[in-house]
Order: C-alpha cells, then sequence, then structure tokens
C-alpha cells in the first residue's frame, strides 16, 4: 500500500498504488498470435489450457511492466478491434531495425505535421499527416513507427527520451540495461557540448551526467 494519503469526507485514507499491467487483445487464431509476439522475442508468462474451452496466453515486451493477454473465450471482442496500443522505447531507429529483423511489416519511421493525436490512415493511432522520418528537431513524443499483429490488432512504437513535467514519480529508474545505456549515451553527447562551450575537459562528468539523466527523466530543464 502507498504511503500517500487522500481526504475523503474529512476522513484521511490511505492511497493505494494502482498499475496498469495487462491489456486484453482478442485474435482468431490463438497458435498463429502465439508464434508471433513469440516472434518478437516477448516473454512468455503464460499459456494455459483446461482442454476445454478456455485458454489463455500471455506475453511481456522487453522492459515492460505492463502485458498482453489474449486465448479463447478470455474476451468478447473481435479479432483485430485492439488499436493504438503504445509501446515507448528511447531509440525509435533501433526499435524498428529489431521489428524488421523478426519479420514485422512495420511502417517507417514517421512525425506528425500537424500534431493532431488521431489518424485516418491507421485509427486511433498517432499520425494525421504523417511525414517521413522522425521529428526534425527530435522531439521526445514525436516520433513514431506502427505495427499490426496478424489479426490486425495495432500497435504504435513512440519515441520517448525526456518525460513531461509530473510524469515520472519517485526515485529515477530506467526499465532495461538498454535503456540506461541510451540515456547515458544523450548524456555523454549533451556533455561533449558542454565541454566544447566551455573550452575545457570537466573533470566532474560523473556528477554532470548524474544531473542530466535525472532531470531528463523528471522532464525537467536540462543542463547546459
Amino acid at each position: 500500500m502507498s504511503t500517500n494519503e487522500v481526504r475523503s469526507n474529512d476522513a484521511t485514507v490511505a492511497r493505494v498504488d494502482m498499475k496498469f499491467e495487462v491489456v486484453v487483445i482478442s485474435v482468431s487464431d490463438v497458435d498463429r498470435a502465439k508464434e508471433f509476439y513469440g516472434r518478437l522475442g516477448w516473454r512468455l508468462d503464460a499459456d494455459y489450457d483446461n482442454g476445454d474451452d478456455f485458454r489463455v496466453i500471455q506475453f511481456t515486451p522487453p522492459g515492460s511492466g505492463g502485458s498482453v493477454i489474449f486465448g479463447k473465450n478470455v474476451t468478447a471482442a473481435a479479432p483485430g478491434s485492439a488499436q493504438g496500443l503504445y509501446l515507448i522505447v528511447s531509440d525509435i531507429e533501433a526499435a524498428r531495425d529489431e521489428l524488421v529483423a523478426h519479420g514485422v511489416d512495420a511502417t517507417e519511421v514517421f512525425h506528425d505535421a500537424g500534431g493532431v493525436y488521431a489518424g485516418t490512415d491507421q485509427p486511433y493511432l498517432f499520425g494525421r499527416l504523417r511525414v517521413s522520418g522522425p521529428d526534425p528537431e527530435h522531439r521526445s513524443y514525436r516520433s513514431f513507427v506502427s505495427f499490426s499483429d496478424p489479426d490486425g490488432n495495432g500497435w504504435l512504437l513512440q519515441e520517448v527520451t525526456a518525460r513531461l513535467p509530473g510524469r515520472v514519480a519517485g526515485d529515477t529508474t530506467y526499465a532495461s540495461a538498454g535503456d540506461l545505456s541510451q540515456a547515458m549515451r544523450r548524456a555523454a553527447a549533451a556533455h561533449g557540448q558542454h565541454e566544447a562551450r566551455t573550452g575545457q575537459a570537466d573533470p566532474n562528468w560523473p556528477d554532470w551526467y548524474a544531473e542530466y539523466m535525472v532531470r531528463e527523466q523528471a522532464g525537467e530543464e536540462l543542463p547546459k
């Protein structure tokens, strides 16, 4: 239970953390879907079959705290009806290359010219006015890749390198070694620019890196 507290009708009650961890999607061929998500390199957490009229499979994307569930008689939704399923990545180009290497028909990297978070070419996904290539200014939240599973459930990669203020709570953490590595590379590049501006080597670069990485994840102004 969270230590946070809220007031309700003049009474103080504990605030319970609610962690969104599972989304259920509908597929028409369970084994085909299992092969697809397994081919992506996602972790297979469960495959329970009662041998009669119920089967549930759970996969978790690498570095994710949330999972996807599908199977037989787990949802009344139509196969392929799940759209706008976001996968947040720290390097959009590398993430797309990995999808393609796994045989996924992923779109090219794109951004949206109009800044509209809706689309008519692929319903519910970002990109009403899709423009080829990543966001020209390489802004966080602005570069995308989309792909679908065999039933048409729509997934979207979104590149996030710096969170908006208030989007990250608590201690600075990274979901995977890859995310940490990418954050260190961004800090190294920014520190190189810092040393170029000052015209001298910075012996306190570990402190500078740490400050940069903490501020980046908290959505605060980055050090110069």
